[in-house]
Formats: C-alpha cells, sequence, structure tokens
C-alpha cells in the first residue's frame, strides 16, 4: 500500500537508497557545504542590501527633484497669475483707449477729417524727405 492507501501489487515508485549511512565520517563536508552556503547568503544578503541602500538614495533624490519641481511650479503659476492680471489690465487700458479714439474721430468730424489729416501728414513726410535728399 502507498501512502493514499491504495495497492501497488509489490511495485514500489521510491526507491529506496541504502547508500547513505549515520556515520560520522562524512559530516566534516556536510559543515563545509553549509558553512559555504550560509557565506553564499550573507554575500546575497549584503548585495541586495547595498541594491536596497541605492534604490533608496535614488527615492530620496528624485523626492528631493519632485519637491523642487514642484516649487518651481508654484512660482511659475504664480508669475503666470501676475502676467494674466496686467494683461487683463492692458486690455481694459487699449478698451478705454480705443474708445476715446473712436470719441475723438466722432467729434473731429467723423473720418473724412481723419483722412485728410493723415494725407497731409504723409505729404509733409515726403516733403522733408525731398528737402534732405535733394
Amino acid at each position: 500500500m502507498d501512502v493514499f492507501g491504495r495497492s501497488t501489487n509489490g511495485y514500489n515508485p521510491v526507491k529506496h537508497h541504502d547508500d547513505y549511512s549515520d556515520d560520522s565520517s562524512g559530516g566534516g563536508d556536510d559543515d563545509d557545504f553549509v558553512q559555504q552556503h550560509l557565506r553564499n547568503q550573507r554575500t546575497q544578503l549584503q548585495k541586495q542590501d547595498e541594491g536596497l541602500e541605492m534604490l533608496a538614495q535614488s527615492a530620496q533624490r528624485l523626492g528631493q527633484m519632485s519637491m523642487g519641481i514642484h516649487e518651481e511650479l508654484d512660482i511659475q503659476n504664480q508669475m503666470l497669475d501676475d502676467m494674466e492680471h496686467d494683461l487683463g489690465e492692458a486690455t481694459s487700458n487699449l478698451d478705454r483707449v480705443t474708445k476715446r479714439t473712436r470719441e475723438l474721430i466722432r467729434k473731429s468730424g467723423g473720418m473724412k477729417n481723419f483722412m485728410i489729416i493723415l494725407t497731409l501728414i504723409g505729404i509733409v513726410v515726403v516733403l522733408v524727405f525731398l528737402l534732405i535728399y535733394f
């Protein structure tokens, strides 16, 4: 019968080895093997500790870099808010100037008088140019 209570019909798949003995003559080799295995484990643990230390240092550097990036983003967000405020003021001032210019054009006789003034200014510029170079 096997471990599960089944009949094996005289066949035992597990071969028994009588080669192993309990005498202590081979114990030195076993101790050397165990000691070598322990040294290998200690070496692997030391390498893992070194790797983890490097990983911890890298994580710390990444944390510091992310804090620096966060601070820089805060500064740039404040700069963008200030620029948006200034742009709003400039747009408001430009709208006021445009409105005043339209009122001035309307009060001065409309677009016709404005075009006459621009034409006269252009003629004066051409005459000054001709006087200087000829």
